[in-house]
């Protein structure tokens, strides 16, 4: 039987280049993106490239919370197993934005929203367990300026710093998680894919000269930047190796506070918190 692996941000870039190789390693593959246009021309494209016709679409906005809920209703009235989850879509901006929830919109879609996402998804990837989940960081959160007490940047907002936080996050929770799930038979690892050529820097405008000739002179292609996630997804012995973090398909260090449990679980009940709030608020609009 094939595994089934959920990519989300799958129809360009670092994700696009993922699903292509785990397709033509012959797993089932689901897109999960925002545009179901562009989805849709990823995934015939996918298809066409690999020859692997198990590779489906489903449309995810990792900036709703109510979106991420529907997304996993979907998922798991259309699949009952779940063998890799992939968070790997993220932003970057150059301005302050909020989400439909309210919430920083860097912070809402490179944390809360795949936080929520996997936390719905694990009693299915429990249920299929083996099963791994393999979270897209990124070096520069070597480089936050990391305030728990001001995670959503109301104060001195800056956009590098903002998605540094963000990519210190997914660290965070990745170890954290880890933990949590203990010998449920998941594992959940995380990693640095480097500068990579893709479309992210889209909603800079223009994308500055510097920026331009530093990805053109020394950027990785999204295939180079998507081999230590495939490694991740695919050696034997990440079905036991969990609560890591690797760059080049070599474990190494992350920021030193990454590490502190204490941190994670408070970054953790926060975070919970957030997504119970939705909660509440949305019965409040219902109820008028």
């Amino acid at each position: 039987m094939a595994k089934r692996a959920l990519i989300t941000g799958a129809n360009t870039g670092l994700g696009k280049a993922i699903a292509v190789a785990l397709a033509e390693r012959g797993m089932e593959v689901v897109m999960a993106c925002r545009s179901r246009d562009r989805g849709e021309s990823a995934r015939e494209e996918i298809v066409r490239q690999t020859g692997n016709r198990s590779v489906d679409l489903l449309i995810l906005d990792l900036a709703s919370l109510d979106s991420i809920r529907q997304f996993v209703v979907e998922f798991c009235a259309r699949y009952d197993r779940l063998d890799l989850l992939v968070n790997n879509a993220g932003i970057s901006l150059t301005s302050r934005r909020t989400s439909a929830d309210g919430y920083e919109m860097v912070f809402a879609v490179n944390h809360l929203g795949p936080f929520l996402l996997t936390n719905l998804l694990l009693e299915l990837l429990k249920r299929s367990a083996p099963a791994r989940i393999v979270n897209v960081s990124s070096s520069v959160h070597k480089n936050a300026k990391f305030d728990p007490e001001d995670l959503q940047k109301e104060h001195n907002w800056e956009g590098r710093d903002a998605y540094a936080c963000s990519k210190y996050l997914n660290v965070l929770f990745t170890y954290e998680l880890s933990r949590r799930l203990g010998n449920a038979g998941v594992t959940a690892n995380c990693f640095n894919p480097g500068l990579v050529r893709t479309e992210f820097f889209r909603d800079y405008h223009p994308v500055p000269f510097m920026l331009r000739l530093v990805l053109r002179l020394i950027g990785r292609t999204p295939e180079e930047g998507a081999r230590t996630a495939v490694y991740l997804a695919t050696d034997s012995r990440f079905d036991q190796t969990s609560g890591r973090y690797y760059q080049n398909k070599k474990e190494i260090e992350s920021a030193p506070g990454t590490y502190d449990p204490d941190l994670a679980a408070r970054i953790w009940d926060y975070s919970s918190s957030l997504v119970a709030d939705s909660d509440d608020n949305r019965a409040e609009r219902a109820n008028g």
